[in-house]
């Protein structure tokens, strides 16, 4: 299960196609849902039926995907995160900021709001990536993807997160991947979701950014059906 990100959008598996190669199930995210909980409701009722799965999910799928572990559905192997974190690392003054964002219509949320979040997004390392990604490029995913009313749903639905204290209700194995840069979640995220969460490990990607799943799609693929595949490989008896 491919949990989108916070525009919303389905995981372009053309794009990854290593990733699209394998039984993969993609979709997009409801609207104007302001509660990571009813998200973490809308992917568990997807995956429900399911005997064996894992969740993969980036930056806010990432913390739907934490969500959903912590309630250990039936038939999760496992847990992919990358961008995510356990509680809000967001300052205060990016909260009341975001907030804001619901007065911000039409031109001044697409100029003002967009901008200011791609900026967030970028990395040093975009313009030199195996798919080189531009402040327009992110800008324009949400653009085409995120309305104005979801984009202040979702920043609210994470302003008051906070899951640290119920890391050791996850009991899957956790593949935590890490940017080498990343201006908009930070470093401390990665170890505190590494620190309480038992049975995880993390790979840090070098000189990728936040958006490393669009800007270096071969090294982000490999990366996640190497623990998917060990995850599937019998147990070694010594």
């Amino acid at each position: 299960m491919l949990v989108p990100c916070f525009s919303g959008a389905k995981w372009d598996l053309e794009a990854l196609p290593l990733i699209a190669a394998r039984n993969v199930l993609a979709l997009q995210l409801p609207e104007n849902v302001d509660s990571v909980d009813e998200y973490a409701d809308f992917i568990g009722n997807q995956v429900a039926d399911l005997d064996d799965f894992v969740l993969v999910g980036d930056s806010f799928g990432a913390v739907i995907g934490l969500v959903l572990a912590l309630r250990r559905p039936r038939g999760l192997r496992g847990l992919v995160m990358s961008g995510g974190f356990a509680a809000n690392p967001l300052p205060a003054w990016k909260g009341l900021a975001a907030r804001a964002s619901r007065f911000a219509e039409g031109p001044l949320y697409r100029q003002g709001t967009l901008r200011f979040h791609a900026f967030q997004l970028s990395s040093r390392f975009d313009k030199q990536a195996e798919v080189p990604h531009s402040q327009r490029d992110y800008r324009d995913l949400f653009v085409e993807n995120t309305p104005r009313s979801s984009y202040t749903a979702r920043v609210t639905s994470v302003i008051d997160f906070d899951v640290l204290n119920q890391l050791d209700k996850v009991k899957v194995p956790t593949l935590l991947i890490t940017p080498d840069d990343d201006r908009l979640v930070g470093a401390q995220a990665s170890r505190d979701l590494l620190e309480g969460i038992h049975d995880s490990e993390e790979v840090v990607l070098p000189s990728t950014g936040h958006m490393f799943r669009f800007t270096h799609p071969t090294l982000y693929s490999r990366t996640i059906l190497d623990f998917v595949d060990r995850l599937a490989a019998p147990p070694v008896i010594r």
